[in-house]
């Protein structure tokens, strides 16, 4: 089987960004090539097979992965896909409830004393009923939610911040698909990628309501974007290190096979909408999770480093949890009368 071409966006104090395609245990740097959006813009441009566009770029630049990786080099890690031109205009958002897990964590927190279903369960089924449809046909819609532009977006290593107003903040091991909309308004799909989705659980619990702000936060994607189509069957492992023990980890998994909705359903169901097919626009979509610390009463502190890997989506994605120094403090709005 052909091994999927692997690729990282990284910053060098003088030299800038940079993408570099991996090649274990080794970063090969691309000649005129700062950002994945811009690589695959140029493909489209050129009507370029991306792997024939990114061969014809290799330089002789080669730096250690290892280095890289460990914070022990002067590149630093940026997220495996932006839009840095414009942060508006990449759209970061999700979806909940494909996965059974998900979905029975979600029961837990809401559920009434009466032994019925809750919203979020019957949304489930209906994800199991009808949310693998045959080709050519719409299947059920699943549950969507916003998390912000492309300013939220943290790379390998970056800190994912509990904010002031915030009332707890956990990771959401996923995986999230990469996107781009061509100049014709046509969304096309670059890729996938490792992700933490990094969610306010606690928010959420007090109310089912206080989802969509649950999920006004930042969240971390990469090291590596996966040039793959592939979405079968992935499995990982999740874990959470504090002090350099873990002290809690999970076996996960996803994919169409372990999920209530099939990727053409998920994502007919995103770009349907005529504001998610803006020319030039880019996407990040999460998938679900499968497993999260909260679920098993996990309570993260600062400084716990928060770990996700994918197997096939290159290398375990690593995000310190902080807490915001910040005072809570009225936003004032002023009036241009």
């Amino acid at each position: 089987m052909k091994e999927s071409i692997r690729l990282v966006q990284i910053k060098h104090p003088e030299k800038g960004r940079r993408v570099a395609m991996v090649k274990e245990p080794s970063l090969i740097l691309l000649n005129n090539t700062d950002s994945v959006y811009a690589l695959a813009f140029d493909a489209l441009n050129t009507q370029a097979k991306m792997e024939a566009l990114i061969a014809s770029r290799l330089s002789d630049e080669v730096l250690d992965y290892d280095a890289v990786y460990n914070g022990e080099s002067e590149w630093r890690w940026l997220p495996s896909f932006d839009y840095p031109q414009n942060p508006a205009a990449c759209i970061v958002s999700g979806t909940g409830l494909t996965h059974k897990n998900s979905a029975l964590n979600r029961q837990m927190m809401h559920q009434a004393q009466e032994a019925k279903l809750t919203d979020s369960m019957q949304m489930y089924q209906w994800g199991l009923d009808g949310g693998h449809p045959e080709g050519g046909t719409v299947g059920v819609q699943p549950e969507w939610f916003y998390k912000g532009t492309g300013n939220i977006l943290r790379g390998h290593g970056d800190n994912l911040e509990i904010p002031h107003f915030g009332n707890d903040g956990g990771e959401e091991p996923e995986v999230a698909g990469i996107y781009i909309v061509d100049r014709n308004g046509k969304p096309w799909r670059i890729g996938l990628t490792t992700g933490n989705e990094f969610s306010d659980h606690v928010m959420e619990k007090k109310n089912y309501l206080y989802l969509a702000p649950s999920k006004l936060r930042s969240c971390a994607i990469g090291p590596e974007l996966v040039l793959t189509a592939d979405f079968e069957d992935v499995k990982g492992t999740v874990s959470i290190t504090r002090r350099g023990n873990v002290i809690w980890s999970k076996e996960i998994q996803t994919g169409e096979k372990n999920m209530a909705h099939s990727l053409p359903n998920l994502e007919h169901h995103h770009f349907k909408y005529p504001g998610h097919r803006i020319p030039m626009q880019a996407h990040i979509h999460f998938f679900g999770a499968d497993a999260f610390s909260f679920g098993d009463k996990i309570q993260l502190q600062e400084g716990d480093i928060m770990n996700v890997e994918w197997r096939g989506l290159g290398r375990t994605l690593k995000n310190p949890l902080t807490f915001s120094k910040e005072e809570e403090r009225i936003v004032s709005v002023a009036s241009i009368l």
